[in-house]
Protein backbone atom coordinates (compact mmCIF):
# COMPACT_ATOMS: atom_id res chain seq x y z
CA UNK A 1 0.00 0.00 0.00
CA UNK A 2 1.32 3.51 -0.62
CA UNK A 3 2.61 5.02 2.81
CA UNK A 4 4.55 8.23 0.84
CA UNK A 5 6.81 7.75 2.97
CA UNK A 6 5.51 7.36 6.66
CA UNK A 7 6.62 4.50 7.82
CA UNK A 8 4.27 4.50 10.59
CA UNK A 9 1.12 5.38 8.41
CA UNK A 10 -2.22 3.58 9.56
CA UNK A 11 -5.36 3.34 8.01
CA UNK A 12 -8.95 3.32 8.73
CA UNK A 13 -11.18 0.32 9.18
CA UNK A 14 -12.77 0.62 5.54
CA UNK A 15 -9.12 0.14 4.22
CA UNK A 16 -9.54 -3.73 4.56
CA UNK A 17 -6.35 -4.06 2.07
CA UNK A 18 -4.09 -2.40 4.25
CA UNK A 19 -4.31 -5.25 6.57
CA UNK A 20 -3.47 -8.14 4.38
CA UNK A 21 -0.36 -5.85 2.88
CA UNK A 22 2.55 -7.77 3.63
CA UNK A 23 0.81 -10.58 5.40
CA UNK A 24 0.22 -13.53 3.22
CA UNK A 25 -2.00 -15.10 5.74
CA UNK A 26 -4.18 -12.72 6.14
CA UNK A 27 -4.65 -12.88 2.67
CA UNK A 28 -5.37 -16.35 2.58
CA UNK A 29 -7.96 -15.41 4.97
CA UNK A 30 -9.34 -12.43 2.64
CA UNK A 31 -9.82 -14.78 -0.34
CA UNK A 32 -11.37 -17.27 1.33
CA UNK A 33 -14.18 -14.99 2.97
CA UNK A 34 -14.84 -13.59 -0.52
CA UNK A 35 -15.17 -16.38 -1.47
CA UNK A 36 -18.16 -17.53 1.55
CA UNK A 37 -19.96 -14.16 0.43
CA UNK A 38 -19.91 -15.35 -3.43
CA UNK A 39 -21.10 -18.69 -2.24
CA UNK A 40 -23.69 -17.46 -0.10
CA UNK A 41 -25.15 -14.68 -2.18
CA UNK A 42 -25.30 -17.37 -5.54
CA UNK A 43 -27.45 -20.33 -3.24
CA UNK A 44 -29.56 -17.77 -1.51
CA UNK A 45 -30.20 -15.92 -4.79
CA UNK A 46 -31.41 -19.38 -6.61
CA UNK A 47 -33.39 -20.02 -3.91
CA UNK A 48 -35.29 -16.63 -4.12
CA UNK A 49 -35.14 -17.11 -7.70
CA UNK A 50 -36.77 -20.43 -7.79
CA UNK A 51 -39.47 -19.26 -5.44
CA UNK A 52 -40.44 -16.79 -6.94
CA UNK A 53 -40.18 -18.63 -10.75
CA UNK A 54 -43.32 -18.42 -12.80
CA UNK A 55 -43.49 -21.23 -15.43
CA UNK A 56 -45.99 -19.75 -17.34
CA UNK A 57 -44.03 -16.90 -18.43
CA UNK A 58 -40.51 -17.17 -20.08
CA UNK A 59 -37.61 -17.50 -17.67
CA UNK A 60 -35.94 -14.51 -20.02
CA UNK A 61 -38.82 -12.43 -18.72
CA UNK A 62 -38.22 -12.52 -14.92
CA UNK A 63 -34.72 -11.48 -14.27
CA UNK A 64 -34.22 -15.47 -13.18
CA UNK A 65 -30.23 -14.60 -14.21
CA UNK A 66 -29.12 -17.50 -11.65
CA UNK A 67 -31.40 -20.16 -13.12
CA UNK A 68 -30.53 -18.75 -16.43
CA UNK A 69 -27.08 -20.11 -15.47
CA UNK A 70 -27.95 -23.20 -14.41
CA UNK A 71 -30.13 -23.94 -17.56
CA UNK A 72 -28.16 -23.20 -19.78
CA UNK A 73 -25.26 -25.79 -18.43
CA UNK A 74 -27.84 -28.29 -18.70
CA UNK A 75 -29.28 -28.50 -14.71
CA UNK A 76 -32.90 -28.43 -13.89
CA UNK A 77 -34.11 -30.28 -16.41
CA UNK A 78 -36.73 -33.57 -16.08
CA UNK A 79 -36.00 -36.90 -18.19
CA UNK A 80 -38.02 -35.79 -21.11
CA UNK A 81 -35.81 -32.65 -21.40
CA UNK A 82 -38.30 -29.83 -20.17
CA UNK A 83 -36.93 -27.20 -17.10
CA UNK A 84 -38.90 -28.18 -14.22
CA UNK A 85 -36.34 -26.66 -11.91
CA UNK A 86 -35.03 -30.42 -10.80
CA UNK A 87 -32.52 -30.55 -8.47
CA UNK A 88 -31.41 -26.93 -8.86
CA UNK A 89 -32.56 -26.22 -4.96
CA UNK A 90 -29.74 -28.89 -4.21
CA UNK A 91 -27.05 -27.00 -5.58
CA UNK A 92 -28.31 -23.94 -4.05
CA UNK A 93 -28.20 -25.86 -0.76
CA UNK A 94 -24.72 -27.31 -1.53
CA UNK A 95 -23.63 -23.42 -2.15
CA UNK A 96 -24.72 -22.41 0.76
CA UNK A 97 -23.17 -25.30 2.83
CA UNK A 98 -19.80 -24.32 1.19
CA UNK A 99 -20.22 -20.78 2.29
CA UNK A 100 -19.68 -21.94 5.59
CA UNK A 101 -17.28 -24.37 5.09
CA UNK A 102 -15.17 -21.25 3.54
CA UNK A 103 -16.53 -19.23 6.21
CA UNK A 104 -14.73 -21.49 9.03
CA UNK A 105 -11.57 -21.61 7.02
CA UNK A 106 -11.52 -17.28 7.07
CA UNK A 107 -12.06 -17.38 10.09
CA UNK A 108 -9.52 -19.91 11.06
CA UNK A 109 -6.65 -18.31 8.74
CA UNK A 110 -7.75 -14.85 10.23
CA UNK A 111 -7.76 -15.35 14.27
CA UNK A 112 -5.71 -18.89 14.64
CA UNK A 113 -3.12 -19.61 11.57
CA UNK A 114 0.09 -17.32 11.11
CA UNK A 115 -0.92 -13.69 9.36
CA UNK A 116 2.62 -13.88 7.44
CA UNK A 117 3.33 -17.02 6.42
CA UNK A 118 6.78 -16.44 6.34
CA UNK A 119 6.91 -17.69 10.14
CA UNK A 120 4.15 -20.72 8.87
CA UNK A 121 5.22 -24.52 9.93
CA UNK A 122 7.59 -26.09 7.05
CA UNK A 123 9.08 -25.30 4.10
CA UNK A 124 5.97 -25.57 1.68
CA UNK A 125 4.03 -23.04 3.62
CA UNK A 126 6.67 -20.57 3.90
CA UNK A 127 6.95 -20.61 -0.01
CA UNK A 128 3.46 -18.47 0.05
CA UNK A 129 5.01 -15.80 1.88
CA UNK A 130 4.25 -12.29 -0.05
CA UNK A 131 7.96 -10.89 -0.80
CA UNK A 132 6.92 -7.39 -3.33
CA UNK A 133 10.66 -7.60 -4.55
CA UNK A 134 11.23 -10.97 -4.89
CA UNK A 135 10.32 -11.89 -8.62
CA UNK A 136 10.73 -15.56 -8.11
CA UNK A 137 8.38 -15.65 -4.96
CA UNK A 138 5.53 -13.63 -6.72
CA UNK A 139 5.97 -16.19 -9.92
CA UNK A 140 5.64 -19.02 -7.90
CA UNK A 141 2.27 -18.12 -6.45
CA UNK A 142 0.83 -16.92 -10.12
CA UNK A 143 1.78 -20.22 -11.42
CA UNK A 144 -0.59 -22.11 -8.91
CA UNK A 145 -3.32 -19.50 -9.75
CA UNK A 146 -2.96 -20.03 -13.21
CA UNK A 147 -3.85 -23.81 -12.47
CA UNK A 148 -6.62 -23.75 -10.99
CA UNK A 149 -7.97 -21.76 -13.76
CA UNK A 150 -6.91 -24.56 -15.87
CA UNK A 151 -8.69 -27.32 -13.81
CA UNK A 152 -11.48 -25.42 -14.15
CA UNK A 153 -11.93 -24.61 -17.67
CA UNK A 154 -11.05 -28.32 -17.87
CA UNK A 155 -13.91 -29.06 -15.52
CA UNK A 156 -16.03 -27.36 -17.40
CA UNK A 157 -15.31 -29.23 -20.91
CA UNK A 158 -15.83 -32.29 -19.37
CA UNK A 159 -19.02 -31.40 -17.62
CA UNK A 160 -20.41 -30.26 -21.37
CA UNK A 161 -18.54 -33.86 -22.59
CA UNK A 162 -20.43 -36.19 -20.12
CA UNK A 163 -23.39 -34.66 -18.86
CA UNK A 164 -23.93 -32.18 -21.52
CA UNK A 165 -25.40 -28.43 -21.70
CA UNK A 166 -28.48 -26.72 -23.14
CA UNK A 167 -27.47 -26.09 -27.28
CA UNK A 168 -30.79 -23.24 -28.00
CA UNK A 169 -30.03 -24.81 -31.88
CA UNK A 170 -32.00 -28.28 -30.85
CA UNK A 171 -33.40 -26.56 -28.03
CA UNK A 172 -32.22 -29.53 -25.98
CA UNK A 173 -29.69 -30.71 -23.40
CA UNK A 174 -27.14 -32.64 -25.42
CA UNK A 175 -23.02 -34.00 -24.64
CA UNK A 176 -20.70 -31.69 -26.46
CA UNK A 177 -17.46 -32.59 -27.83
CA UNK A 178 -14.84 -29.82 -28.02
CA UNK A 179 -13.65 -28.80 -31.31
CA UNK A 180 -9.62 -27.86 -30.74
CA UNK A 181 -9.21 -26.39 -34.18
CA UNK A 182 -6.42 -23.85 -33.54
CA UNK A 183 -7.03 -21.91 -36.69
CA UNK A 184 -10.59 -20.93 -35.36
CA UNK A 185 -9.75 -20.16 -32.43
CA UNK A 186 -7.44 -17.96 -33.76
CA UNK A 187 -9.93 -16.64 -35.94
CA UNK A 188 -12.40 -16.27 -33.14
CA UNK A 189 -10.27 -13.87 -31.43
CA UNK A 190 -11.85 -11.16 -33.51
CA UNK A 191 -15.42 -12.64 -33.93
CA UNK A 192 -15.91 -14.21 -30.62
CA UNK A 193 -19.05 -12.21 -30.59
CA UNK A 194 -20.53 -14.12 -33.58
CA UNK A 195 -19.72 -17.90 -32.35
CA UNK A 196 -22.73 -19.83 -32.84
CA UNK A 197 -21.22 -23.06 -32.04
CA UNK A 198 -21.03 -25.03 -28.93
CA UNK A 199 -18.08 -27.25 -29.98
CA UNK A 200 -15.95 -24.31 -30.78
CA UNK A 201 -16.98 -22.63 -27.57
CA UNK A 202 -15.45 -25.64 -25.77
CA UNK A 203 -12.69 -26.13 -27.78
CA UNK A 204 -11.73 -22.32 -26.71
CA UNK A 205 -12.04 -23.99 -23.30
CA UNK A 206 -10.38 -26.84 -23.71
CA UNK A 207 -7.05 -24.65 -25.14
CA UNK A 208 -7.15 -21.97 -22.42
CA UNK A 209 -6.89 -24.97 -19.84
CA UNK A 210 -4.00 -26.38 -21.73
CA UNK A 211 -2.39 -22.84 -22.01
CA UNK A 212 -3.18 -21.89 -18.30
CA UNK A 213 -1.86 -25.15 -17.06
CA UNK A 214 1.48 -25.39 -19.27
CA UNK A 215 2.11 -21.47 -17.88
CA UNK A 216 1.31 -22.07 -14.22
CA UNK A 217 3.38 -25.44 -14.19
CA UNK A 218 6.43 -22.69 -16.07
CA UNK A 219 5.77 -19.97 -13.31
CA UNK A 220 6.23 -22.65 -10.58
CA UNK A 221 9.01 -24.66 -12.21
CA UNK A 222 11.70 -21.57 -13.07
CA UNK A 223 13.65 -18.71 -11.80
CA UNK A 224 13.57 -15.13 -12.70
CA UNK A 225 15.35 -15.46 -15.97
CA UNK A 226 17.99 -12.57 -16.74
CA UNK A 227 17.94 -9.16 -15.03
CA UNK A 228 14.96 -8.33 -12.80
CA UNK A 229 14.38 -4.61 -14.56
CA UNK A 230 12.02 -1.84 -13.93
CA UNK A 231 9.79 -3.38 -17.01
CA UNK A 232 9.78 -6.48 -15.31
CA UNK A 233 8.65 -4.41 -11.76
CA UNK A 234 11.99 -4.16 -9.89
CA UNK A 235 10.65 -1.10 -7.35
CA UNK A 236 6.98 -0.89 -8.55
CA UNK A 237 5.57 -4.28 -7.89
CA UNK A 238 3.48 -4.09 -4.96
CA UNK A 239 0.25 -5.23 -2.71
CA UNK A 240 -1.12 -2.20 -4.87
CA UNK A 241 0.08 -2.64 -8.02
CA UNK A 242 -1.17 -6.50 -7.40
CA UNK A 243 -4.80 -5.44 -6.59
CA UNK A 244 -4.76 -2.28 -9.96
CA UNK A 245 -3.82 -5.80 -11.91
CA UNK A 246 -5.99 -7.84 -10.30
CA UNK A 247 -8.88 -4.79 -11.06
CA UNK A 248 -7.82 -4.39 -14.63
CA UNK A 249 -8.27 -7.93 -15.33
CA UNK A 250 -12.17 -8.37 -13.87
CA UNK A 251 -12.96 -5.27 -15.45
CA UNK A 252 -11.87 -6.22 -18.41
CA UNK A 253 -13.26 -9.25 -18.49
CA UNK A 254 -16.45 -7.90 -17.20
CA UNK A 255 -16.74 -5.72 -20.49
CA UNK A 256 -16.26 -8.19 -22.44
CA UNK A 257 -19.08 -10.40 -21.13
CA UNK A 258 -21.53 -7.48 -21.50
CA UNK A 259 -20.94 -7.23 -25.12
CA UNK A 260 -20.95 -11.25 -25.70
CA UNK A 261 -24.16 -11.57 -23.54
CA UNK A 262 -26.20 -8.74 -24.94
CA UNK A 263 -25.74 -9.72 -28.72
CA UNK A 264 -24.77 -14.27 -28.24
CA UNK A 265 -27.69 -16.30 -28.57
CA UNK A 266 -25.60 -19.50 -28.37
CA UNK A 267 -23.79 -19.23 -25.21
CA UNK A 268 -26.55 -16.82 -23.54
CA UNK A 269 -30.00 -18.87 -24.93
CA UNK A 270 -32.38 -16.73 -25.85
CA UNK A 271 -35.29 -19.05 -24.00
CA UNK A 272 -33.16 -18.21 -20.56
CA UNK A 273 -31.56 -14.79 -21.45
CA UNK A 274 -34.37 -13.08 -23.31
CA UNK A 275 -33.79 -11.44 -27.22
CA UNK A 276 -30.68 -10.19 -27.88
CA UNK A 277 -30.33 -6.18 -26.84
CA UNK A 278 -29.82 -2.86 -28.39
CA UNK A 279 -26.85 -0.38 -27.59
CA UNK A 280 -27.69 3.10 -26.85
CA UNK A 281 -25.63 6.18 -25.93
CA UNK A 282 -26.83 8.16 -23.16
CA UNK A 283 -24.15 9.80 -20.92
CA UNK A 284 -22.17 6.29 -21.01
CA UNK A 285 -23.27 3.47 -23.34
CA UNK A 286 -25.95 0.97 -22.14
CA UNK A 287 -28.33 -2.02 -23.87
CA UNK A 288 -32.17 -1.87 -23.79
CA UNK A 289 -34.78 -4.60 -24.37
CA UNK A 290 -35.18 -4.94 -28.07
CA UNK A 291 -39.30 -6.44 -26.76
CA UNK A 292 -41.79 -5.14 -24.19
CA UNK A 293 -41.74 -6.80 -20.82
CA UNK A 294 -44.45 -6.87 -18.56
CA UNK A 295 -43.37 -4.79 -15.08
CA UNK A 296 -45.96 -7.58 -13.54
CA UNK A 297 -43.18 -10.45 -14.77
CA UNK A 298 -39.77 -8.92 -13.70
CA UNK A 299 -37.42 -6.26 -12.04
CA UNK A 300 -38.66 -3.42 -13.76
CA UNK A 301 -39.56 -4.83 -16.63
CA UNK A 302 -36.50 -6.09 -17.82
CA UNK A 303 -35.21 -9.37 -19.46
CA UNK A 304 -32.46 -11.40 -17.75
CA UNK A 305 -30.17 -10.63 -20.72
CA UNK A 306 -30.77 -6.76 -20.17
CA UNK A 307 -30.33 -7.20 -16.24
CA UNK A 308 -26.89 -9.01 -16.85
CA UNK A 309 -25.48 -7.28 -19.63
CA UNK A 310 -25.88 -3.67 -17.84
CA UNK A 311 -24.74 -4.75 -14.12
CA UNK A 312 -21.05 -6.38 -16.05
CA UNK A 313 -20.32 -3.37 -17.95
CA UNK A 314 -21.38 -0.83 -15.50
CA UNK A 315 -19.08 -2.74 -12.97
CA UNK A 316 -16.72 -3.27 -15.13
CA UNK A 317 -16.45 0.58 -16.12
CA UNK A 318 -16.04 1.00 -12.19
CA UNK A 319 -13.62 -1.95 -11.67
CA UNK A 320 -11.32 -0.47 -14.25
CA UNK A 321 -11.18 3.33 -12.79
CA UNK A 322 -10.49 1.72 -9.62
CA UNK A 323 -7.28 -0.22 -11.32
CA UNK A 324 -6.07 3.33 -12.61
CA UNK A 325 -6.58 4.90 -9.01
CA UNK A 326 -4.49 1.66 -7.79
CA UNK A 327 -2.12 1.70 -10.39
CA UNK A 328 -1.14 5.40 -9.96
CA UNK A 329 -0.80 5.41 -6.48
CA UNK A 330 1.23 2.22 -7.08
CA UNK A 331 3.88 4.15 -8.96
CA UNK A 332 4.00 7.19 -6.50
CA UNK A 333 1.71 9.83 -7.30
CA UNK A 334 0.00 11.47 -3.68
CA UNK A 335 -3.69 12.08 -4.32
CA UNK A 336 -3.03 14.72 -1.58
CA UNK A 337 -1.53 17.01 -4.12
CA UNK A 338 -4.68 17.44 -5.71
CA UNK A 339 -6.79 17.45 -3.28
CA UNK A 340 -4.72 20.63 -1.38
CA UNK A 341 -4.16 22.01 -4.59
CA UNK A 342 -7.97 22.54 -5.21
CA UNK A 343 -8.64 23.54 -1.15
CA UNK A 344 -5.69 25.94 -1.76
CA UNK A 345 -7.39 27.98 -4.80
CA UNK A 346 -8.75 30.89 -3.32
CA UNK A 347 -5.58 31.76 -2.07
CA UNK A 348 -3.50 31.36 -5.23
CA UNK A 349 -2.37 34.25 -6.96
CA UNK A 350 -1.00 34.83 -10.32
CA UNK A 351 1.60 37.37 -10.89
CA UNK A 352 2.33 39.22 -14.49
CA UNK A 353 5.81 40.35 -15.30
CA UNK A 354 6.66 42.61 -18.52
Amino acid sequence: MQTYGNPDVTYGWWAGNSRVTNRAGKFIAAHAGHTGLISFAAGASTLWELARFDPSVAMGHQSSIFLAHLASIGIGFDDAGVWTGANVASVAIVHIIASLVYAGGALSHSLLFDGDLADGPGPTTQKFKLEWDNPDNLTFILGHHLIFFGVACIAFVEWARIHGIYDPAIGAVRQVEYNLNLTNIWNHQFDFLAIDNLEDVLGGHAFLAFVEITGGAFHIATKQVGEYTEFKGAGILSAEAVLSFSLAGIGWMAIVAAFWCATNTTVYPEAWFGEPLALKFGISPYWIDTVEVSESTALAGHTTRAALTNVHYYFGFFFLQGHLWHAIRALGFDFRRVTNAVAGLDRAQITLND
